[in-house]
Formats: C-alpha cells, sequence, structure tokens
C-alpha cells in the first residue's frame, strides 16, 4: 500500500484547506484511511478516519463540526476538507492505513504518507 498526501499550505486562522490522500497498491481499499497530524515537540495524534466501503467516519472531539473526510473510490482518494482553522491546527499532517483494530492510536496504522505541512497563522 503506497500513500501519498498533499494540499497543505499556509491558511489565516478562519480559514479552510484541502488535504488529499491518493491511495495504490495491492488491496488498500482493505483498510481503512486515517489522517493524523504532528505539531513540534508534541505525539502523532489522531484526528479522522473513514471505511473505504462504509463510507463510515470517525473523529476527534477536537475537529468536530470542523473538518469533514470523505472518499472518491473511483479516484483512490481520500480528502479532508478543513474549515475554521485555528492557529492550534498548526502541524504535519499524515494519511495512514489502518490494520489492526485500534483506530485512534498511531500503532494501529503500518502504511504512512510522507506527511504535508499546514500552517495556520493567527
Amino acid at each position: 500500500v503506497q500513500l501519498q498526501a498533499s494540499g497543505g499550505g499556509l491558511v489565516q486562522a478562519g480559514g479552510s484547506l484541502r488535504l488529499s490522500c491518493a491511495a495504490s497498491g495491492r488491496f488498500f481499499s482493505s483498510y481503512p484511511i486515517g489522517w493524523f497530524r504532528q505539531a513540534p515537540g508534541k505525539e502523532r495524534e489522531f484526528v479522522t478516519a473513514i471505511n473505504w466501503s462504509s463510507g463510515s467516519t470517525y473523529y476527534a472531539d477536537s475537529v468536530k463540526g470542523r473538518f469533514t473526510i470523505s472518499r472518491d473510490n473511483a479516484k483512490n482518494t481520500v480528502y479532508l476538507q478543513m474549515n475554521s482553522l485555528k492557529p492550534e491546527d498548526t502541524a504535519v499532517y499524515y494519511c495512514a492505513a489502518k490494520t489492526s483494530y485500534l483506530l485512534s492510536s498511531p500503532s494501529g496504522y503500518a502504511y504512512w504518507g510522507q506527511g504535508t505541512l499546514v500552517t495556520v497563522s493567527s
């Protein structure tokens, strides 16, 4: 499974960005895709995840109502729409394929994209 994250950038507080995660390789659609983020000096934290087939979604409390995860099965791509961005959302965002029962722990994900930097200025 290969994952390619893109779409990061610099945005002002209150603005929006959309991240993309393009998936490829064998059986990638068997694994739910999650987004994590890691701010400088902090641990990697769960943001959201989606199941390819059912479309079921899961969100961290910190992003509920502001972030939306979706997928385009035809394009093998998962999107993260981020609205009402805050300076505390600044981090490197990673997409990953969930390969265990663990939803919100990075250890539950075996395949990772390279990360894309999101910077929110105040």
